[in-house]
């Protein structure tokens, strides 16, 4: 679901996103049930973390997390009833889907490579331009997108009116009858709980060769992009490991040539379980990301003056290639409370 629109024009499609957003959030300036709940109940916060920022009318309950989660999972979100969220956005992968890049309703194939979903409660902006500032109005993007689900918001919120539980669970959950203000703030509700941070990493336990990687994840400079507890500085990077782009990245947002293959610097939280890698899914296997990092990728005008050759050995790229594999919460993509 966090995809740039594939089809649309350079700025058409955050425009209308953002006027869209705009007109859902005066159609849903009405009071609300009064909320009574405590988020550490629903959102497993591992230790270190911080507290997620809730807006302020879309503070989590389990009624607004469970109608988010059906509605995460449901096709007839999609004009064919053949996609979902999930389609893109698996439980057991990390929230990706193991494609290139990601196929919509009527097998329609988008131009970008879906990213996890893990910890995206806590981004600053959407988007792999950032194009997008709340998760509300992110989920609009792909319901109206053709090569996403390509479903007006009013015939989606025709088709699922007609659900008697979605509609119940819709006023316990909102105090209102389903529509498209309901449907963004719940399934944004539901992946605010999408929450990893339990790796062994986070728990230290590591053999001798994952320790040794992650001491070469300092030395080699990996940590200045890929920063903190969330392993990202959340900044906007050219990383030449392409020869040539296709996407302008950031520049599609702001026609700024200095950002032409610029993308946001994704999480290695789960990356052992998110290949294929980069925004078009060009590299299959983390190995190999690893040894292109390693030969300093490719001359490009915007790349990040920080990359350079590192001359790790192919001993060092094992090692660092196990630290990155640590990386992986089990109990994150094992969540029942993530599935349907």
């Amino acid at each position: 679901m966090l995809r740039w629109s594939s089809s649309a024009k350079p700025h058409s499609t955050g425009v209308l996103c953002l006027i869209a957003a705009a007109l859902v959030f005066i159609a849903g300036c009405t009071d609300t049930a009064p909320v009574v709940a405590d988020p550490e109940q629903l959102i497993d916060r591992p230790p270190g973390f911080p507290e997620q920022q809730y807006p302020a009318d879309n503070f989590p309950t389990p009624e607004r997390v469970e109608l988010g989660k059906r509605l995460f999972f449901d096709v007839r979100m999609s004009a064919n009833r053949d996609v979902s969220c999930a389609t893109c956005h698996d439980p057991a992968r990390a929230f990706t889907d193991a494609l290139a890049t990601s196929q919509g309703t009527a097998s329609r194939r988008g131009t970008r490579n879906a990213p996890s979903l893990a910890n995206v409660g806590y981004l600053p902006y959407l988007m792999r331009e950032g194009g997008v500032p709340t998760l509300e109005m992110q989920i609009l993007v792909p319901i109206q997108e053709h090569v996403e689900f390509d479903l007006e918001a009013p015939l989606l919120v025709e088709r699922l009116r007609q659900d008697s539980l979605l509609q119940s669970m819709s006023r316990s959950a909102y105090n209102r009858p389903l529509d498209i203000w309901v449907i963004t703030r719940a399934i944004a509700s539901f992946e605010r709980t999408l929450v990893s941070g339990r790796s062994r990493v986070d728990t230290e336990d590591l053999s001798a060769s994952e320790q040794r990687g992650k001491t070469i994840f300092s030395t080699a400079g990996c940590s200045s992009c890929h920063a903190g507890i969330f392993y990202t500085n959340d900044r906007f990077a050219c990383n030449g490991l392409l020869e040539t782009y296709s996407d302008r990245g950031r520049a599609r947002l702001t026609n700024d040539p200095g950002d032409v293959a610029t993308f946001r610097v994704p999480s290695l939280r789960n990356v052992a379980l998110t290949a294929p890698y980069l925004h078009n899914g060009s590299v299959s296997t983390l190995r190999q990301v690893i040894e292109r990092y390693n030969r300093g990728g490719y001359p490009h005008p915007n790349k990040d003056t920080m990359l350079r050759a590192l001359g790790l050995s192919a001993l060092d790229c094992a090692d660092l290639e196990a630290f990155l594999r640590a990386l992986t919460d089990d109990r994150f993509t094992t969540n029942p409370r993530f599935r349907p």
